[in-house]
């Protein structure tokens, strides 16, 4: 079978994102591996199938790169509703299904190119912030656990996040970790994610998680966030003990498309 397939970054996150509102594409779990894998397919973090829905613009229905289904992914979604409007499903403003519910994405701003979008989030309430041994967990959509550090870049992610992602304390689903660098504006962020079970160069549920850890220590509400792959913004409202309005921002940019027979 001849797929046609687009891919899109948000931030060094990358997904192979397919139009299946005519809904006659199903992939196997190895299927989906495979398009993931760098060395034997397109390469990416993670897959998206945009379907249709009954009730708003779309339906997000996200795989990690090993092939299973995941839980919410933030620049998926980013990316994801780029793409909407690439096809033109949506304009500006859209309402979309996912795995943890339903979101809004607003784009703020396209370039002429129509390769790169900035685009706003929307994810869901967070009602709870669990305080650990030295860390935090906490669920946007995705679980994140999020330590505090004071030199983010000098920790080894890859060795330290696994041993996280698999310990008892997280089982059986595991976790998403987070390491976190404070800074005087702004924090550092690092993720090792389940899944792809390696560091992607940037987490939209991540920083979002982390964004609001920050705000436990800083009080600030509005914060940018710096991955490897580029900077967001985080904001987010806080009332009746929980954490409300949460947005996320960043780019999303189209990176090719093409077919490849699977």
């Amino acid at each position: 079978m001849n797929l046609h397939f687009y891919k899109f970054h948000g931030n060094g996150n990358d997904f192979v994102i397919i139009d299946n509102r005519s809904n006659n594409i199903s992939l196997s779990k190895l299927q989906i591996d495979n398009l993931c894998n760098r060395r034997i397919g397109v390469g990416a973090d993670g897959l998206i199938l945009l379907d249709k829905s009954n009730d708003y613009d779309f339906k997000m229905i996200y795989y990690n790169a090993d092939g299973n289904v995941g839980s919410m992914c933030g620049n998926g979604g980013r990316c994801v509703a780029a793409f909407a409007n690439m096809l033109g499903i949506v304009g500006a403003k859209m309402k979309f299904e996912a795995y943890d519910g339903v979101h809004e994405a607003v784009v703020e701003a396209e370039t002429i190119q129509s390769v790169e979008w900035d685009i706003s989030l929307q994810l869901a309430d967070v009602i709870d912030v669990n305080v650990g041994n030295n860390y935090y967990f906490i669920d946007t959509g995705s679980p994140h656990y999020i330590e505090f550090v004071d030199d983010v870049a000098k920790i080894d992610i890859d060795r330290v996040g696994k041993i996280i992602r698999e310990s008892d304390t997280f089982k059986p689903d595991g976790t998403n970790v987070n390491f976190v660098e404070l800074a005087d504006d702004n924090i550092i962020v690092r993720t090792y994610e389940r899944g792809v079970e390696e560091e992607t160069l940037s987490c939209g549920t991540g920083v979002t998680a982390a964004a609001i850890a920050a705000s436990l220590q800083n009080g600030k509400r509005l914060i940018s966030v710096h991955t490897k792959g580029g900077l967001f913004t985080v904001k987010f409202d806080f009332y009746n003990d929980k954490y409300t309005n949460v947005w996320l921002r960043g780019p999303a940019r189209l990176v090719f498309d093409g077919e490849i027979n699977i």
